[in-house]
């Protein structure tokens, strides 16, 4: 009877601690490297649940379509979304689902896998969220190789590096 009062406990804390969010208004996901700057207008969720206090709760699981991408020139987003860049039609989203949340000494970081052009890979995303009642804000400011996706030619030109930067209001559901 002790264990399975301990067990309900267990389910009861972490549902209470646990806080489901969704994506509120104002969000933006953008993009620079010496070349070229935009962002992504387009983002959905599939799991918003963060618990600081026990991170092992956290799962994080973002989904940008890539056809919102937006650089201010109407030509240069054809061309982004084209086969030689994003290919748009043939990979319509980029993908991030953490399987780890750690606390640092700057804020967090979610570890998982990123999906982007076809490409699955590991990387360990830097992050900070501010609480304020049943509001919070992730802010998130990383690099990514866009080579290491297969997008675009290497040595075309173009930087590999892009950095992001995420700035992702939510609201307790």
């Amino acid at each position: 009877m002790k264990s399975l009062v301990f067990l309900l406990f267990g389910l009861w804390s972490t549902a209470v601690l646990a806080q489901h969010y969704k994506v509120a208004e104002g969000y933006s996901i953008s993009f620079a490297n010496a070349d070229v700057s935009g962002t992504f207008d387009q983002l959905s969720t599939t799991s918003l649940l963060f618990d600081p206090v026990k991170l092992s709760n956290s799962k994080l699981s973002f989904k940008i379509e890539v056809a919102s991408i937006n650089t201010g020139n109407g030509l240069q987003n054809k061309h982004a979304r084209g086969e030689e860049w994003f290919n748009a039609d043939k990979h319509p989203f980029i993908e991030f689902t953490s399987t780890k949340i750690e606390k640092t000494t700057e804020g967090y970081k979610a570890i998982g896998k990123l999906q982007m052009h076809g490409v699955s890979k590991e990387v360990s995303i830097p992050f900070t969220f501010t609480k304020k009642g049943n509001n919070g804000t992730f802010i998130a400011k990383f690099s990514v190789d866009r080579s290491d996706y297969q997008i675009g030619k290497k040595n075309s030109g173009v930087a590999e590096t892009l950095k992001i930067t995420a700035n992702i209001p939510v609201t307790k559901k």
